[in-house]
């Protein structure tokens, strides 16, 4: 997996961040997507923002 950013501040809506995914994996991502009735993009940013959690606790509440 690959990933870029351009380095732009922050803003209310977000930063755009690209990624680059094993053909497998985004394939997974395809079919989680499907069956949830949601697109690649809230799989992936729904599956990070969980990862942080667990590793960071304290980042939710910083929020």
């Amino acid at each position: 997996m690959t990933l870029s950013t351009k380095q732009h501040p922050p803003s209310k809506e977000g930063t755009r961040a690209s990624v680059t995914f094993p053909a497998d994996l985004y394939t997974e991502l395809e079919r989680i997507a499907g069956e949830k009735k949601v697109s690649v993009a809230w799989v992936v940013r729904d599956a990070v923002e969980k990862y942080v959690e667990a590793q960071y606790p304290l980042f939710r509440s910083q929020r």
